[in-house]
């Protein structure tokens, strides 16, 4: 059994900036597991390709899209996109959910920001809401696994302008969900990552696949026990 100890169950963080880079601080927050203290530290956030604008504050993240950028391998488009902004934590840890407010401007075919667990250019998942046109978006997730992307998406309307994310890790399974109002979630994927059973990077991107740029912005950013519970029907075949 898990629990986090800290004010209000929840954890507790601060931001500072460093013009050109990012530098991250957390107040203290301690989750026990088994009788293993776990510390979380948002000072191991880390860009992979960093964006030309962006913006670290107290209790928000700010991105500002640069065009032509995207994660996309292979299925279907036969092309390999692999420049978006990544910012990120790894962890070891095998059993927890992490949950982030996104806020955004998108007005131009695939514009895009959300929830990421990028390992490697062939190697990573997202869910997202990509802009398509005036009257709706495609809410959805990419799996991309050995370097071949799926995506699975539903069409909701193009006014929706915010949704928050959680990203629940079992082992090496991983559930995606979101929410309109950041109390009741619903799935959008549960996926196998082949190379997501060790420690694993996780956070926050944005990207404008074409001539576009927006303003992304997160906030509500918090790592909780696991919110994806165990199965509790048919039990696992014997190995």
């Amino acid at each position: 059994m898990e629990k986090t100890y800290d004010s209000g169950n929840k954890m507790p963080h601060s931001f500072s900036v460093v013009r050109g880079r990012c530098r991250v601080f957390i107040a203290e927050a301690i989750t026990v597991r088994w009788g293993r203290i776990i510390n979380f530290e948002i000072n191991k956030l880390e860009w992979t390709r960093k964006p030309k604008e962006f913006l670290i504050s107290e209790d928000k993240i700010e991105i500002v899209t640069n065009p032509h950028t995207d994660l996309w391998q292979r299925t279907y488009y036969h092309f390999r996109n692999d420049n978006a902004p990544v910012l990120q934590m790894e962890t070891d840890e095998k059993y927890f959910s992490f949950v982030v407010k996104t806020e955004f401007e998108s007005k131009h075919r695939f514009d895009q920001c959300g929830i990421v667990m990028y390992l490697d250019s062939e190697n990573w998942l997202k869910g997202s809401i990509e802009y398509e046109n005036e009257r709706f978006q495609h809410l959805g997730s990419v799996v991309t696994n050995n370097g071949y992307s799926d995506w699975a998406t539903t069409e909701i309307d193009a006014d929706i302008k915010s949704m928050w994310y959680r990203l629940s890790r079992r082992e090496d399974d991983y559930c995606i969900e979101c929410s309109e109002d950041g109390v009741t979630f619903k799935q959008m994927r549960v996926c196998h990552m082949w190379n997501g059973d060790g420690a694993i990077r996780f956070g926050i991107y944005a990207c404008s696949p074409e001539d576009s740029s927006f303003r992304a912005i997160f906030t509500n950013m918090e790592i909780t026990e696991c919110k994806w519970p165990a199965h509790d029907g048919q039990q696992p075949d014997l190995v």
